[in-house]
């Protein structure tokens, strides 16, 4: 039988914003490393975008041999308290594992866990080769890069925008899924091995991509995520009391805006709709409940088969009183003097499957309205423009798509101009998260050290 971890009490944790899982105990670690089948061909390691050696480590844990465990995971993974708690499982690692084809799927994202939480990096011997990297970012795809590059002896900055380090994994999720002291230690293991990090310096502003150059930076990789909100464009979207889930979260993560003694505090209201079904729209939705929302809904254009969250995710709204209603697309935003006062959805139904394979939502002609004060919009983001325009003005055009997002090799992840590198958000390969982010930093270090060498 799967085991799993102990959980706060839905009715408790809608009041903290504590984990919301425990760790498996020893005991429970033991008994669920047993069930792995140590396959000749691991499907697992296939469905994981770093390739982790998950029967590796799971056989070291079976032996009591922990360290020896976190040891295997780090070989290609960073951050492995971090990707046991936020990486998507189901659909990676654990939705590849033949247990799961007639029953429960190893219980890895607990393993690994476990494993990262209890565990130490080991000290690296690194030779200095005396080469300087500059990366844009300290999310997931910029920690993993400097680890690679850092390794290989180059000297190593990070510059992060915000004055806090860590990316989308600090102003994005929440500390109920991401404790921060996970994130800290994670952060501080990077510096014990030498990387620098520079804070409240943003690209293309502060400094340009070709003032980083002069100062003899050899490769620079741009990992600065994707913060430019996608909002539904409809009537009333620019009343108060409408937020973009990255303000909201920001706010709240990285400012402690639900806080009302803080110096910009968010105006807490009675009801809220959060439109959309994603992760980011589960963590706006939980952090609603937790600063005070009395009725919180979740508003989404398809059914629940089609939601895109982690199946945890959504299993925790549902247990902490989010309100789910599925086929409603946004149509207006009510106006009370500059203020939220009510939303209109159309209600759909289901037609033909779109490019994505999933149903795409018809409009039925009829209308339902909703009694909300506050409204947060969850449908993803865009680029940046910053850097590029920046560029520009250096004389340096990078090459595009329409949405504007980098145009970058997908095995080395260099862009159009010869020695920088973009990844993560701003350079997407599928599913938008951390670990596939991850995946664009190893990929992109692989090829800033072959070309340093």
């Amino acid at each position: 039988m799967r085991q799993r971890p102990k959980e706060q009490d839905p009715l408790t944790r809608r009041n903290n914003f504590d984990a919301v899982e425990d760790n498996l105990t020893p005991e429970q670690v033991k008994e669920e490393a047993s069930r792995c089948l140590n396959c000749k061909n691991p499907r697992c390691v296939q469905g994981c975008p770093v390739n982790i050696q998950i029967p590796n480590f799971i056989k070291a844990l079976k032996e009591d041999k922990l360290q020896e465990a976190g040891d295997i995971i780090r070989e290609t993974s960073m951050l492995p308290s971090v990707c046991g708690r936020v990486c998507p499982q189901e659909r990676q690692c654990e939705g590849n594992c033949v247990l799961g084809i007639k029953g429960d799927a190893v219980a890895i994202g607990a393993l690994e866990r476990y494993t990262g939480d209890n565990t130490t990096p080991k000290e690296v011997n690194i030779t200095p080769t005396g080469k300087k990297v500059a990366i844009v970012g300290s999310g997931c795809a910029g920690i993993t890069a400097a680890s690679d590059l850092r390794k290989a002896g180059h000297d190593v900055t990070i510059f992060e925008a915000l004055h806090k380090f860590g990316g989308v994994l600090r102003y994005g999720i929440p500390p109920f899924r991401l404790p921060r002291k996970v994130l800290d230690r994670e952060i501080e293991s990077l510096k014990k091995m030498g990387v620098k990090f520079e804070k409240n310096v943003i690209v293309g502003k502060s400094v340009t991509l070709k003032q980083l150059e002069n100062d003899g930076y050899d490769a620079i990789f741009i990992c600065s995520g994707a913060g430019l909100p996608k909002m539904m464009n409809i009537k009333g979207e620019n009343l108060n009391g409408v937020f973009s889930a990255n303000e909201f979260l920001t706010r709240v993560n990285l400012m402690q805006a639900n806080d009302q003694n803080t110096a910009t505090p968010l105006k807490i209201g009675k009801s809220v709709a959060v439109i959309g079904g994603g992760n980011v729209a589960m963590d706006a939705a939980r952090t609603a409940v937790r600063v005070g929302f009395e009725k919180v809904y979740i508003v989404y254009r398809r059914t629940e088969k089609e939601l895109p969250a982690r199946l945890e995710e959504i299993r925790h709204a549902k247990e902490e009183g989010v309100d789910f209603r599925y086929l409603r697309a946004p149509k207006e935003i009510l106006n009370n003097n500059g203020f939220v006062n009510g939303m209109v959805f159309e209600i759909m139904e289901l037609g033909e499957p779109d490019d994505s394979g999933r149903r795409s939502p018809v409009g039925t002609g009829s209308f339902e309205t909703f009694d909300v004060d506050t409204v947060i919009v969850a449908l993803g983001t865009g680029p940046n423009p910053i850097i590029q325009k920046s560029a520009i003005m250096d004389g340096i055009e990078f090459e595009t798509d329409k949405k504007g997002y980098f145009v970058v090799n997908s095995e080395t992840r260099e862009t159009s101009i010869p020695k920088i590198f973009a990844g993560g958000d701003v350079a997407p390969v599928g599913e938008s998260n951390a670990i596939n982010a991850m995946g664009a930093g190893k990929k992109a270090a692989k090829a800033i050290n072959e070309l340093l060498a």
